[in-house]
């Protein structure tokens, strides 16, 4: 049988090969947003996918040892005593590992009482006799014994990406013996790692030595009485110890095992549990790496390949402008600033259309013009907003879609992450677009081949769009799709076109004070040390500073000494204060201050205007959010943020700026959800929430609550809408963690109401997996069933969160597209421009104020029917901070 037809079995250490990964790479470099540690399992998967690729095994299986005792240490109590305590980071990520192996499909074996070794072992021998190559991989040294001239050890010299191969020889150049004789040379010089001592003052040399001369250990035990010189006396000293060495280190071959070499079969892995089990562990290019494992998945239950699809080119124009709908529609082109469109695709049953846009006649221009303009043609897209703007350079108002399958996939899961067509194609129906979703290449000339693809993918989006939509319908969330996220997608296109007008020039003064308040905080720092000037951006500089030559207390141990993150420092400057850190904190806010007014300037495009990238599918809440500027993260309570708000002005041939805002948005609903009675009562008494709040906490009248009462309940009050723990609650207060926790209680003992929602949404959720809003958006969140602790934490904080958040997030979505219609309707010249945090932006024409601000009080009210009164706030102003309130 030649290499190629022999079946390969490849057998790893799965402990052995996590704490190599583990210590391999940084762990505070690997751990998701939430705070999971995911170094061991990032190193893992890494050198899985690298064997599996290069190796290409027809079976796959990874041992673990379990918790608990095995026969070894029944035998020897003190086996592996001296091993250092497990890393508290560690323990957590073997459950994951686990999770990666069972969507990739790859066996994970175990057994009570025995060691992975023995499992490694007696899989060995039994791929052995079936004529199988196998490859152990271990950073066991024990695992030498193993290798046969069928058997390779793949043992890690660094890490987990450079291992060295095994073979007879390779084990006979090195240790001097042959690998079945290893365990002989290990009883003898003693395994550290084990705890199993050897017999002083022989080494490996000497006992290569002996096991050449005399044969073996039995050999040599049985001359032990005739072995030479002292060290042939301490042999004889240590008899016992040699044999006991000899008894543990051997790996049995012959154990019961779970599964058979047929279920250690390769068949492939499993797409849908590759990107749910990526989602969580926030791995993006690992994602990719393994994706290529389930192209051969052949289990029940995996996409069907796609049917080749013909695509119609000539007379595809008059085709598709006599189509009545429902279509697919796929737009090739170029989105953002240089927006372009120069292909689209059209689907319709089983037939497809590609149109090159770059080669139409006056006549056809005009008629697929109607029909891409004609709301009456039912359209469904693939974020169907960048088609409008790649549509719209061309002058074309696309109308009519009633479906897209990048938000469909977004409320199916929101947790997940890549909602490009490439992604969700492949998530869903396990297939790839050639030249993925973001268009061809212009400069290389258009022929047939640009429309023949763009009508390829639209056949493709409507395969997807059939599988989404009903997903969608099944998790209860048609409504939310059709009536809200997808009018919003029009209005958010059209607030992207108009964007909003900036006063340059008030930025740049902006910009110079940012430098010069730099500039003088670094001054100040230099000052504090003796006029040394450091550099302020470098770690391992500010580390010297402040650990070595200022003494202070040491912050958070990271890989290269100790943390210099914004948190800590800040930590450290509240509870050691010094001029140095004053001066160091004002400078990277000036920096950080300085960053984001450079570019929003730099994002001011020809027009004079700002045009920010508003997204339905990132934040899980359902919230919008805004890059390409990112116009959420200019500071929203400081001075410094109230004056680049000064730069965005009205713009020319408009009178003035509107801002309508919800007042406690997050405390209506869950006054609302709760139905908790005393918050009800103060909201429709109309009187201030937090000093009501306060009064009933601390047992005085509203009119004795002081403004830090009313600060610690304020805080409380919108932590426990966040899942603010007492620890949290007390670091955020500056008070002890019993106080807060006192304080906490205090607070339910007299709102019951919010305290049984809170337990209740969260039991509610682990019962049915999801958490729901107001209007039905559902949040799966399957970590709150996780066996891994922090894990389930992080998931009970989301369930807390995510109905209130979801909730305002839906609530202000109602309210734009009710604004939107409401100006259509009067004919008024106004439009939205901004929706950022829970504030609307409105550009109002002239004499159409008061209208406008009528338009946006009434249809934000008529948002939500709550139990609570909803609350708007509106300000006008020639600009966003006069007009703010």
């Amino acid at each position: 049988m030649s290499d190629k037809d022999q079946p390969t079995l490849l057998l790893i250490d799965g402990l052995s090969m996590a704490f190599r990964a583990f210590f391999g790479l940084p762990v505070e470099n690997f751990a998701t947003s939430t705070g999971v540690p995911t170094n061991a399992v990032y190193g893992f998967t890494t050198m899985l996918a690298t064997l599996m690729r290069e190796q290409q095994p027809t079976h796959v299986a990874v041992a673990f040892d379990l918790p608990g005792g095995t026969f070894r240490t029944e035998r020897l109590p003190s086996y592996k005593g001296t091993r250092d305590e497990t890393p508290p980071e560690f323990e957590p990520q073997v459950p994951l590992i686990r999770e990666v192996l069972d969507a990739m499909g790859v066996a994970a074996v175990d057994k009570e009482r025995y060691e992975a070794d023995d499992l490694l072992a007696t899989y060995a021998r039994m791929g052995r006799e079936a004529g199988m190559r196998v490859l152990v991989v271990s950073g066991d040294r024990d695992t030498i014994q193993l290798v046969t001239d069928e058997v390779t050890l793949l043992y890690p010299r660094k890490g987990v990406s450079d291992l060295v191969h095994f073979t007879p020889e390779s084990v006979e150049e090195k240790y001097g013996v042959r690998p079945g004789q290893y365990p002989d040379l290990a009883a003898l010089v003693g395994e550290t790692s084990d705890n199993l001592p050897g017999v002083p003052g022989v080494g490996p040399k000497t006992a290569a030595k002996w096991i050449g001369v005399y044969g073996g250990l039995p050999e040599i035990l049985e001359a032990a009485d005739d072995v030479p010189g002292k060290a042939g006396q301490s042999l004889r000293d240590h008899l016992d110890q040699v044999r006991l060495n000899r008894e543990l280190n051997h790996l049995l071959t012959d154990l019961e095992v779970p599964q058979t070499l047929d279920d250690l079969e390769y068949v492939g892995a499993d797409a849908a549990a590759i990107h749910q089990v990526c989602d969580a562990l926030q791995f993006r290019t690992l994602r990719d790496r393994l994706l290529p494992f389930a192209a051969g998945d052949s289990t029940e239950g995996a996409p069907e390949e796609p049917a080749e699809v013909t695509v119609v080119v000539d007379g595809a124009v008059e085709a598709v402008a006599a189509l009545e709908g429902p279509v697919t529609l796929h737009v090739d082109g170029r989105i953002g600033a240089d927006a372009d469109a120069w292909a689209i695709g059209v689907a319709a049953g089983d037939e497809a259309w590609g149109i090159d846009l770059t080669a139409l006649d006056a006549a056809q221009d005009a008629s697929l013009r109607a029909w891409l303009e004609d709301e009456g043609v039912e359209k469904t897209l693939h974020a169907a907003k960048d088609a409008w703007h790649s549509l719209a350079s061309r002058g074309i108002d696309l109308r009519g879609v009633i479906g897209d399958t990048q938000i469909a996939a977004f409320l199916v899961n929101a947790d997940q992450r890549g909602f490009d067509l490439d992604s969700v194609l492949q998530r869903y129906l396990g297939i790839t677009v050639a030249g993925g979703s973001s268009g061809g290449q212009l400069d290389l000339g258009l022929d047939d081949s640009a429309a023949e693809a763009a009508g390829s993918t639209a056949a493709h989006v409507a395969r997807l769009a059939a599988e989404l939509d009903a997903e969608v319908d099944r998790r209860g969330m048609t409504d939310l799709y059709r009536d809200v996220e997808i009018p919003l997608m029009a209005v958010l296109a059209r607030m992207e076109h108009a964007g909003i007008a900036v006063d340059s020039a008030h930025l740049g003064s902006l910009a110079d004070a940012a430098r010069g308040r730099a500039d003088q905080a670094a001054s100040q720092a230099f000052d504090a040390i003796g006029g040394d000037e450091v550099n302020l951006g470098s770690p391992k500089q500010l580390q010297e500073v402040l650990f070595d030559r200022l003494g202070m207390p040491k912050t958070k141990k990271i890989k290269t000494g100790y943390s210099t993150d914004a948190a800590s420092l800040a930590d450290l400057q509240e509870k050691s204060p010094h001029p140095f850190l004053e001066a160091l904190l004002a400078h990277r806010d000036a920096t950080k201050l300085g960053q984001i007014i450079e570019t929003l300037a730099q994002s001011v495009r020809e027009d004079g205007r700002i045009h920010t990238t508003f997204s339905q599918v990132v934040a899980s809440t359902g919230r919008l959010s805004s890059k390409d500027p990112n116009l959420q993260n200019i500071p929203i309570r400081t001075e410094e943020g109230h004056r680049i708000r000064e730069a965005f002005v009205v713009g020319e041939g408009f009178e003035t700026l509107l801002t309508a805002d919800y007042s406690q948005i997050e405390m209506r609903i869950m006054a609302h959800l709760s139905g908790d009675e005393g918050l009800i009562e103060a909201f429709k008494a109309g009187e201030d929430l937090h000093r009501f709040v306060g009064s009933r906490v601390f047992g005085v009248e509203p009119d004795d609550v002081s403004p830090e009462m009313r600060s610690k309940v304020k805080a409380m009050s919108y932590g426990l809408a966040y899942g603010l723990s007492s620890f949290g609650l007390a670091r955020q207060l500056s008070l002890p963690v019993g106080e807060a926790q006192a304080l906490m209680d205090d607070y339910f003992a007299r709102f019951g109401g919010v305290r049984d929602y809170l337990k209740t949404v969260v039991e509610r959720a682990r019962e049915v997996g999801y958490t729901e809003t107001i209007l039905g958006r559902r949040r799966y969140i399957p970590d709150l069933t996780s066996t891994n602790r922090q894990r389930r934490d992080i998931a009970e904080r989301v369930a807390l969160n995510a109905p209130i958040q979801g909730s305002a997030a839906d609530l202000i979505k109602k309210a734009m597209l009710g604004v939107d219609r409401a100006l259509e309707d009067q004919g008024l010249a106004s439009r939205q421009l901004l929706q950022v945090h829970d504030e609307l932006v409105v550009e109002v024409a002239p004499g159409e104020a008061q209208a406008v601000e009528a338009i946006l009080i009434d249809q934000m009210h008529a948002a939500g029917d709550l139990s609570v009164p909803l609350d708007v706030h509106v300000g006008e102003g020639s600009n966003w901070r006069t007009a703010g309130h």
